[in-house]
């Protein structure tokens, strides 16, 4: 297990901030940005999600395991730096800012 840290934010909660693995935001991160269009309508979380499996590394994500939990921790904290944008729709979509 990997002892490196990031910190990441919420959009959702201004201020608040949480370290989590680095190797698996990192990783997570690289997968989100290949797959995120450049402009709407975007994608809506869950093919996010699942556009981002197949760009992720089996050693960290096993089986996809935890990836749910990471795509939103990332989306989340991209969002908060400004480097993905939400389309107020239903269901909610993103693209790269």
């Amino acid at each position: 297990m990997s002892e490196e840290q990031i910190i990441v934010e919420n959009v959702n909660t201004p201020g608040q901030s949480t370290r989590v693995r680095a190797d698996k935001y990192q990783d997570m991160r690289a997968a989100i940005l290949v797959v995120l269009p450049d402009a709407e309508p975007g994608l809506s979380f869950d093919e996010l999600k699942d556009a981002a499996k197949p760009h992720l590394s089996p050693a960290l994500f096993p089986n996809g395991k935890t990836s749910g939990w990471w795509a939103k921790a990332v989306q989340l904290d991209l969002e908060a730096k400004g480097q993905i944008t939400r389309v107020h729709s239903k269901p909610l979509r993103f693209h790269k800012s």
